[in-house]
């Protein structure tokens, strides 16, 4: 069975209920949402869509957004996701290796990139888009196109409106809604200009993922998970229960009461997204009985302060790659039991995956049917070396010791941050902790800079260190900051900007 045909059949099974509740309350029946996935599948065959055609998607997270991604997977086609605000560069280098047939974005970024008074404002505000309705792939021409929202100028001329799509007969798909082997997402991660790197994942990598999220987390009618995360809002529906969007650019403290107001039962947040919600909202509903932890490693102050908020909850913390996921989830009590044995490292927990340490460097490699077919572009991918390095505990359990390219040199000592961030970020008053290196220009060892949050005394903890870390891990410098420097919507820390940040400092 594939990905769209096990949430057609859970939609046929449950007509009634609610599937999808949108950032401003408007709810989606399962039998209402499995007729939009199938009208738009059909429209789009209609229109000339054909098995294998990739789809340029900017649409952000929405019940639209939803209903057009599956769509265009039952119909055949994947889903390239690719980020407009990349630059124009960037975008160009991801477009000329996805070569996609279409597009398919909010009326209003259609408008933003081709009209000459938004593109300047939004110029002004450092977003630079590339002009999405002129778009062509060499070779190829230019692209079909499919905007969501109101109409604006802007938008190209022949572009498919959602609301048609959606409007029109919703024949019922053939058994199994597609080839489980087909492509149905791309997902561009890493990479350079030159040298762009996408993910592509299949409907059956994708199914065997959503597989091992519900063996993992209880789910089913009755329940309701509040996230605009796809891989755990589509675990929801394909179990029946009630995927509650917030909306965009949602604050703190309206995601802390729309937990309330809508009854939530899960939730998925990055760490410090939870952090900030926690300083609005201290104590966390009482309905609430799973929070998720993912996309960064959660510092042990994170996961006391979620313990605290939903003392009746299971907080988990959830270690995957867009390449393979999940891969592993452990409770907070979990981690903090295994932090405050000073064995060093971080607890991921029991591999839901295949999983080997290479025996010369301590490389993490995956496996399972759960990966991703490969890197667009490359040969299919039997195994991912996932540049972590971890060990097994006594309990087969993993532990995450660092990042290949993260290592620090200090003399003939190779020193892995990762290996004592955690245990220095339990230390009393440290609200998080981060190592970094700087470059000595002459010998090309590292100066070893400890960037703190919180309100900890440097020399005090200082001199607590050489019982809590190895003696060649010991810090040159330690430095105090309001807060530690982050990227992306996953809010991962950026170790080269910290990097810049802490070089010369006092």
């Amino acid at each position: 069975m594939t990905l769209v045909g096990r949430l057609l059949d859970q939609a046929a099974a449950t007509p009634e209920a609610v599937a999808l509740v949108a950032g401003d309350g408007t709810e989606l029946s399962y039998g209402e949402l499995q007729r939009q996935v199938l009208s738009v599948r059909r429209a789009l065959v209609d229109a000339g869509l054909s098995p294998g055609d990739r789809v340029l998607f900017s649409v952000r997270p929405s019940p639209e957004a939803v209903v057009l991604a599956l769509g265009v997977v039952a119909a055949g086609g994947a889903v390239v996701f690719a980020d407009p605000g990349a630059g124009p560069e960037m975008f160009t280098a991801r477009l000329r290796l996805a070569r996609p047939r279409w597009s398919a974005a909010e009326a209003v970024l259609y408008a933003g990139s081709r009209l000459r008074p938004v593109r300047a404002y939004a110029r002004r505000h450092g977003l630079l888009l590339p002009e999405l309705g002129s778009l062509e792939v060499p070779g190829q021409g230019k692209l079909r196109h499919i905007y969501v929202g109101r109409w604006l100028p802007g938008v190209p001329r022949g572009a498919l409106p959602f609301t048609k799509l959606v409007s029109g007969r919703a024949e019922a798909a053939e058994s199994g809604s597609g080839d489980p082997d087909a492509e149905a997402a791309v997902i561009f991660t890493s990479g350079t200009t030159e040298h762009p790197r996408a993910v592509v994942h299949t409907q059956s990598s994708l199914a065997a993922a959503l597989d091992l999220f519900r063996e993992r987390l209880p789910l089913g009618p009755g329940d309701v998970v509040h996230t605009d995360q796809l891989m755990l809002g589509l675990p929801t529906l394909i179990s029946g229960a009630r995927w509650s969007m917030p909306p965009l650019s949602c604050s703190p403290a309206d995601f802390a009461r729309l937990l309330e107001e809508r009854g939530a039962t899960h939730t998925f947040c990055v760490p410090v997204h939870l952090a900030e919600i926690l300083e609005v909202r201290p104590t966390l509903p009482a309905a609430l009985r799973y929070v998720l932890l993912g996309a960064a490693p959660a510092p042990p102050a994170i996961l006391r302060r979620a313990l605290s908020a939903a003392p009746s909850a299971k907080v988990l913390s959830v270690y995957a790659m867009t390449e393979i996921l999940p891969v592993a989830i452990a409770s907070a009590q979990e981690k903090l039991a295994h932090t405050e044995s000073w064995a060093g490292g971080d607890l991921l927990g029991t591999p839901l995956v295949k999983a080997r340490i290479a025996p010369d460097d301590g490389e993490l490699y995956l496996s399972g049917p759960n990966l991703c077919r490969g890197y667009l572009g490359d040969a299919p991918m039997t195994e991912l070396p996932t540049g972590d390095l971890a060990r097994f505990d006594a309990d087969g359990r993993l532990i995450l010791t660092g990042r290949k390219k993260d290592m620090l040199i200090r003399g003939k000592f190779n020193l892995y941050p990762g290996l004592y961030e955690p245990a220095i970020a339990a230390v009393d008053g440290v609200t998080e902790a981060a190592i970094v290196g700087v470059p000595d220009p002459e010998t090309g060892d590292e100066e070893v800079v400890l960037a703190i949050v919180g309100d900890a005394d440097p020399e005090r903890l200082r001199r607590r260190l050489p019982d809590l870390i190895d003696h060649d891990a010991l810090p040159d410098r330690i430095v105090v900051l309001t807060e530690l420097p982050r990227s992306g919507r996953s809010r991962k820390l950026d170790r080269d900007r910290l990097r810049d940040l802490v070089r010369g400092t006092s």
